[in-house]
């Protein structure tokens, strides 16, 4: 039991912390009333309703036909990176940064194992997937976890909300082709056997389009076999995808659509609701009932308040580096008013550290689990890539804020 317990402590350190936060708050403001008031029902129900249908649509195959469809279309290594971090960047506007990096990650290692003396490219790529992810889905509110919550939390439009984000986002998509480009596909790989290559280690228009398809039907990593898409389940999925958007731009009540999701996926196929991140839903409650108590705290507010003013920013971005970057913006939102310095400080918080995104975990895992001996490299490339990244995005923020 014990080591149960240890286990459960390593993979849910953050709703761990939160709940133990959540309880150390009990004790400074006792439970009443005023408890019921913390929780933004608003945010789980929308959160919730954006978890099933992204996890309908990957089990009816949609992100994996995708892929396939995208990558028979490239011939040579460099482009297949440049296609699979593109990929990645435009997925997680819409599907969140986790939830892409699950997706295509496993699909990334499968392309390159294909292709023989790949081990660079296939490490660089998947950093700058994972870079990708991250600032990818700054711009939207359903990209990520504290996207969401701060446009409910501060009342944003949705233009209010991309206009915040789009400079960076632009400036974030070029730095990423530039640098993709520069470090992925440096080397010629070696043809194989099986003609995957063309002269010149061009990945020849059949080998790409064939071989690596079949390749990838066939295989898998982690992620389970490829399977083929199911038209019928994804235009479901698809519909209830758009009405979540909907419900985010406030035409529609959330109420209303999680109603409706839950009592159609469970006719539909109720092992759906299976996949849902519960343990995200319950972080988030154990973070609001925290945040309440704390924001009954005089003393503790206006010092938070006094350290923040001004600093909004930055606050987030280095508090981001420690705890990462969605309990950040639930324990900072509480202390400013300033929701768009939050949202920029935030999103630009989960470059960094491994730990500043929780979605960067991802891809660590799913290298590291294939490639033990490397563990050191891609932590050494990945932190200093990033810590790059964050520089030259808050040094933008600084001369156009």
């Amino acid at each position: 039991m014990f080591r149960s317990i240890l286990a459960f402590i390593k993979k849910e350190t953050v709703l761990v912390i939160a709940g133990l936060l959540a309880i150390v708050s009990c004790f400074i403001i006792h439970p009443d009333a005023a408890y019921a008031g913390y929780i933004n029902y608003r945010v789980l129900g929308l959160l919730f309703c954006l978890m099933t249908v992204v996890a309908g649509m990957k089990e009816a195959g949609f992100f994996d036909a995708l892929s396939r469809a995208l990558i028979s279309r490239v011939h040579t290594t460099r482009q297949i990176s440049l296609l699979l971090v593109f990929l990645s960047f435009v997925l997680s506007m819409f599907l969140t940064n986790d939830v892409t990096l699950v997706t295509v990650v496993p699909f990334t290692m499968l392309v390159f194992a294909g292709i023989q003396d790949s081990a660079d490219d296939l490490l660089f790529t998947l950093i700058f997937e994972t870079v990708a992810a991250n600032l990818g889905s700054m711009l939207t509110p359903f990209g990520n976890p504290q996207n969401l919550y701060l446009y409910s939390a501060y009342d944003f439009s949705m233009n209010e909300f991309i206009g915040i984000m789009l400079p960076y986002t632009l400036l974030s998509i070029a730095l990423i082709a530039v640098f993709t480009a520069l470090f992925c596909g440096r080397r010629k790989p070696r043809r194989e056997k099986h003609g995957m290559h063309g002269e010149d280690g061009v990945l020849s228009p059949e080998a790409t389009g064939n071989a690596r398809a079949d390749r990838v039907t066939r295989s898998s990593v982690h992620a389970g076999d490829v399977m083929p898409l199911r038209t019928g389940s994804f235009v479901f999925y698809l519909i209830f995808f758009l009405a979540a958007l909907l419900a985010v731009a406030r035409v529609l009540d959330y109420r209303i659509l999680l109603a409706v999701t839950i009592a159609a996926v469970l006719i539909k196929d109720r092992k759906i609701l299976l996949r849902v991140d519960y343990s995200l839903l319950v972080t988030f409650i154990f973070f609001f009932v925290f945040i309440g108590n704390i924001g009954r705290a005089d003393a503790v507010q206006n010092f938070l308040r006094s350290i923040m003013e001004g600093r909004e920013t930055l606050t987030a971005i280095l508090a981001s580096q420690v705890v990462s970057n969605v309990p950040a913006a639930l324990l900072l939102s509480g202390f400013t008013k300033n929701g768009a310095a939050l949202v920029i400080g935030t999103n630009l918080g989960g470059l960094g550290t491994l730990i500043a995104s929780m979605a960067s975990l991802i891809t660590y895992k799913l290298f590291a689990e294939q490639n033990a001996e490397s563990r050191g490299r891609y932590l050494l490339h990945f932190t200093w890539i990033n810590v790059l990244f964050l520089g030259l995005l808050y040094g933008f923020y600084l001369l156009i804020r």
